[in-house]
């Protein structure tokens, strides 16, 4: 299975691979150069079997975080890179997940999605168990690859909290665990606009630049400045060019 496909899910308990899986171009991902550069060396580490760290990618949305998680498989697959999709329900089951993969000759990354955890949650505790390692070792051949909205991965702390600091603790000792943390600040304009007429020239779309720019700006008075939305906008513009023939 591992031969035949370079992405698989793990839910329920049992990991499904995927037929279909969403590559993104590493190159096309732009204005998060240092991040980029960080999590290919980090995963190249992996690849060589040398130390490397889990990876908390948070910020803004439509950044580029999930995206550049997922290009990691453009980069490195054929060097044998496998992604395993792990959903948060999950993570009382990540030992039988480690137990599948330690044998293993091909590295792992455990791709945590849009993760975030609300006060109390009991899965807090096993992923900071599981992460660290608790009476048994954690294979060598993978890393955690998280993507957050949220900084510490929980809501900061409410002003009427009776313990705070113990709340803070909390949060960080969670975070901590990843070695590495990298932020994605929102776009503005300028980069915006860069992104838009890069996918544009990618795709091949015949139209002249200021119409292009004019029709961006007016499609971010809704979507706003990111990646995603200039994708999206792309996307909405190439089948109106197309319909119109």
């Amino acid at each position: 299975m591992f031969e035949s496909y370079v992405a698989f899910r793990f839910k329920e308990g049992r990991l499904q691979p995927v037929k279909h899986p969403h590559i993104p171009d590493f190159d096309s991902l732009l204005h998060i150069d240092y991040q980029k550069e960080t999590l290919k060396r980090n995963t190249l580490q992996l690849i060589k079997g040398l130390p490397a760290n889990d990876v908390l990618l948070w910020g803004e949305r439509g950044t580029g975080k999930s995206s550049l998680v997922k290009s990691m498989l453009g980069l490195f697959a054929k060097e044998g890179l496998r992604i395993v999709q792990v959903y948060k329900m999950d993570i009382m089951h990540l030992s039988e997940l480690y137990d599948a993969l330690r044998e293993r000759e091909e590295k792992f990354i455990l791709f945590f999605d849009d993760l975030s955890f609300e006060p109390e949650d009991e899965n807090v505790r096993v992923l900071k168990s599981m992460m660290d390692g608790d009476v048994e070792e954690r294979p060598q051949n993978l890393v955690i690859y998280a993507t957050s909205n949220r900084r510490h991965l929980m809501p900061e702390v409410q002003r009427d909290e009776k313990f705070p600091e113990e709340s803070h603790r909390e949060r960080v000792s969670l975070v901590e665990r990843f070695g590495i943390r990298l932020g994605f600040f929102a776009f503005g304009k300028e980069q915006y606009l860069s992104i838009v007429e890069s996918l544009a020239l990618r795709r091949g779309l015949n139209i002249d630049k200021k119409e292009l720019e004019s029709l961006a700006l007016q499609w971010a008075i809704n979507n706003g400045f990111s990646g995603r939305s200039a994708f999206q906008f792309i996307k909405d513009l190439e089948g109106m060019l197309k319909l119109k023939g």
